[in-house]
């Protein structure tokens, strides 16, 4: 088995991009080590509990691993970046989430893969990852040749950027290992001055993200009150943010997917419409689209933000309603939006 048989039948299963690692302890790992000991993980537990040091080897997830298959799975689509849309009245969520739920999409594939590599091989053992399992993919991914990891801690390809879905298959089966490319970010800020919340900060060999900064944190995963001074940059947000890649130059050419699982369902829905969302309308709006890992009150917390941040009269209206909500986060940042839509009035 060559890492080329591997990348051929990775493209038959709708993967334009695959590689292999060897299923080894790496690098980074240490490097990890030093991003959740200085906090940056905020309060996404999974990334820092018992699961942390499973990370350390993927031997951990799969006793007899002796590869990694890393996939990409393209989702760029013919659509304006947020930094090109500049509209008042409606809402931005990022384009990852635009579809269907990725991972579900990605399984799939990963599963016809390994129905593949056993056609060739013979039985092994495998294990599936779509950023479900304790695994350090970007690193993986990096190792297998899929590209560099970038300031913003995205992984670029340098012929397809880095709109596009990972993967990962650990494998009992001893393949060779491709080569990581070098890193060609270079001098280049871009996604670092862009940040609105400046997230994107010094650590490691160069640049990651504090999670406790950055907007997408904000929006999806942080539950309770967001804090005042971050509320500001989010502008229109209100799931996930496109910035740091939007402005990234390796994008500027990067393909188009043709898979239409990927377009959008509702592309920039209209603010008003999402604050006067029953519960039972957000999960039938947004069903099978990873938008609802929000949940349903933490999404009217971004809308409010939202609204708050564009400061339009019109949406007095909807943020009263959200300001008189039974939830007493939605209810304070519906008020905090509110004296900003006053202060503009003024």
């Amino acid at each position: 088995m060559t890492g080329e048989t591997v990348r051929a039948l990775a493209r038959e299963c709708g993967f334009e991009l695959a590689g292999v690692a060897a299923a080894e302890p790496v690098a980074d790992a240490a490097w990890y080590r030093q991003w959740v000991s200085a906090g940056y993980a905020g309060d996404m537990r999974y990334l820092t509990d018992r699961r942390a040091a499973v990370r350390e080897d993927p031997r951990n997830l799969l006793r007899s691993a002796r590869s990694i298959i890393c996939a990409g799975k393209l989702y760029q689509t013919p659509w304006p970046l947020s930094t090109e849309f500049d509209s008042e009245t409606r809402a931005w969520i990022s384009r990852y989430a635009w579809g269907d739920d990725y991972h579900e999409i990605l399984r799939r594939g990963l599963e016809r893969l390994a129905a593949r590599l056993g056609e060739l091989a013979g039985e092994f053992e495998y294990k599936i990852s779509v950023d479900t399992a304790p695994l350090l993919e970007r690193s993986y991914a990096r190792l297998a040749g899929l590209g560099w990891i970038g300031k913003n801690t995205c992984l670029i390809n340098q012929q397809s950027g880095s709109w596009f879905f990972l993967g990962e298959i650990v494998v009992s089966l001893a393949i060779a290992a491709d080569q990581p490319p070098p890193g060609r970010c270079g001098t280049c800020r871009r996604c670092i001055d862009a940040c609105p919340t400046e997230a994107i900060v010094p650590g490691g060999a160069g640049y990651t993200v504090d999670s406790r900064l950055c907007i997408s944190y904000f929006t999806i995963e942080q539950r309770g009150s967001i804090p005042d001074e971050a509320r500001g940059g989010m502008g229109a947000n209100v799931f996930g943010c496109d910035i740091c890649q939007d402005v990234c130059p390796w994008n500027r050419c990067a393909p188009r997917t043709a898979d239409a699982a990927f377009a959008p369902r509702h592309f920039a829905p209209r603010l008003e419409k999402l604050a006067g969302l029953t519960e039972p309308e957000f999960r039938a709006m947004f069903h099978g689209t990873p938008v609802t890992r929000a949940r349903y009150a933490g999404f009217l917390r971004n809308v409010a933000i939202a609204m708050g941040n564009r400061a339009r009269p019109e949406f007095r209206a909807p943020l009263r309603k959200l300001a008189a909500s039974e939830d007493p986060v939605v209810a304070e940042h519906a008020r905090w939006a509110l004296d900003r839509v006053a202060q503009k009035s003024r």
